[in-house]
């Protein structure tokens, strides 16, 4: 298929008789994975127009806000990818010209179409970073393999944060109905405040998954989606390290639509879990947002640069991941979508199907 637009975005789209997946060009996000049977995206797509992240400028955008997050968010929608930070920038970063999450996120990326397969590539020249995505569509199955390859462009090894930043938005999700699934352990709750004083959350406070502790000492289960007014929050997660693979779903009670990704634990060891509920009431945000992001990478929490290399591990597990000098390395991951009359209890990867929801 030619080159189209997303929502005013230039984008391309692949599809079958199940799925279409469409991504952007600048940015490179997966804007949508639709269910056909369904008609439903999981994805998140931000109540605030959207840009091409090039044309984006402070005096000319000012609704996007004046921080080192408005680039980002004048284009973000869907999964983006983060990288080669997860996280805030430093100000004499942000002086330089860097956005939270790092370059990826406002690339732009050439783009070649194969039968059933898109070819994503781009370099990064402030991280030298090359970046190679192929999303490629199982056949008769609503399954979406993705396969990255990052090469280090330079002389010196390099650590970097790499997290897929999979956020889900309405109408699939829904306050108090939405449910998730995750092979989750040892849990964290983030020690700074992440909401303006809006959160329930206990700061820095370690537990089990599900059962998030609140400040004023009850729990609540991380399984449903909150049913507050309003609240934020973000939560991480120590994948079992008992399993080769990683996973995380959702279900919507109102589509019965089962959705989800599935990736090698060890190379995302983390989930973070991250919630906006009407919480942000600074542009762009304007107290209409309602998200929750699935976040699965190599660091535990968004944070800056600094502050990742300072943190170091949590819970005996590295929080970033070295690239050597001029070296490549991948990785493979899956996301499927399938009608389920109730929720899964987990989602699988399978040699026969692609992935499985159990």
């Amino acid at each position: 298929m030619p080159e189209t637009t997303y929502r005013g975005r230039r984008a391309r789209s692949i599809e079958n008789q199940h799925v279409r997946v469409t991504v952007l060009v600048e940015g490179g996000h997966v804007a949508e994975i639709v269910r056909k049977q369904t008609g439903v995206n999981p994805l998140w797509t931000p109540p605030w127009p959207s840009i091409e992240p090039s044309t984006y400028s402070l005096k000319e955008h000012p609704e996007y806000g004046d921080d080192a997050e408005a680039k980002l968010l004048s284009g973000i929608m869907g999964h983006n990818l983060c990288m080669d930070i997860f996280g805030g920038v430093s100000a004499e970063e942000f002086a330089a010209g860097m956005s939270v999450h790092g370059e990826a996120s406002v690339a732009s990326y050439a783009i070649e179409e194969k039968p059933g397969e898109l070819v994503m590539r781009a370099q990064f020249p402030e991280s030298r970073l090359g970046f190679e995505r192929r999303l490629a569509l199982h056949p008769d199955r609503a399954v979406i393999d993705f396969h990255e390859t990052v090469e280090n462009l330079s002389a010196t090894d390099r650590p970097i944060g790499w997290t897929q930043h999979v956020t889900l938005g309405p109408p699939f999700l829904e306050k108090g109905a939405t449910q998730f699934r995750a092979s989750a352990t040892r849990s964290k709750v983030i020690e700074a405040d992440f909401t303006g004083g809006k959160g329930y959350m206990k700061p820095s406070e370690e537990f089990n998954w599900p059962s998030v502790p609140h400040l004023d000492k009850t729990f609540s289960d991380l399984r449903v989606y909150t049913g507050l007014p309003v609240s934020g929050g973000y939560t991480t997660h120590l994948m079992d390290r008992k399993v080769e693979h990683a996973y995380f779903l959702a279900w919507s009670p109102k589509s019965r639509l089962a959705f989800g990704y599935v990736w090698r634990r060890e190379d995302f060891p983390w989930l973070g879990i991250w919630e906006e509920n009407y919480s942000r009431t600074h542009r762009p945000w304007n107290g209409k947002a309602l998200t929750r992001g699935m976040e699965f990478g190599v660091s535990p929490m968004p944070e800056t640069r600094r502050d990742m290399l300072a943190r170091g591990s949590m819970f005996g597990i590295p929080g970033y991941r070295w690239i050597p000098a001029r070296s490549k390395v991948e990785v493979r991951y899956r996301a499927a979508a399938a009608e389920a009359p109730a929720v899964p209890e987990s989602l699988q990867w399978s040699e026969k199907d692609g992935a499985r929801f159990d």
